[in-house]
């Protein structure tokens, strides 16, 4: 059930960080995007700037949502600046 879950809550982080950065992916690319993206939000609020609830990124809860959106905000900026991604 835990692999289903972050799925769907990758799918909904990946989607809203989509529609935030102005961007164009598939259902795959979203889930993606969300699940690395959540990752990366915990970390980067978590560990590096220390923020206590970034570590609920990727959870469904408001920090979970928050975190993970600006995590893989974040991730949609790298990808795009290397030229991953448009």
């Amino acid at each position: 059930m835990g692999w289903i879950a972050a799925i769907i809550v990758g799918a909904l982080i990946g989607w809203i960080a989509e529609k935030v950065m102005k961007s164009d992916m598939g259902l795959l690319m979203n889930i993606i995007i969300g699940i690395i993206g959540s990752s990366l939000g915990r970390w980067l609020f978590g560990e590096i700037l220390g923020f206590d609830s970034a570590y609920m990124a990727g959870s469904f809860s408001f920090a979970g949502l928050f975190f993970g959106v600006l995590g893989a905000a974040v991730l949609i900026w790298i990808l795009r600046f290397f030229k991953i991604m448009k």
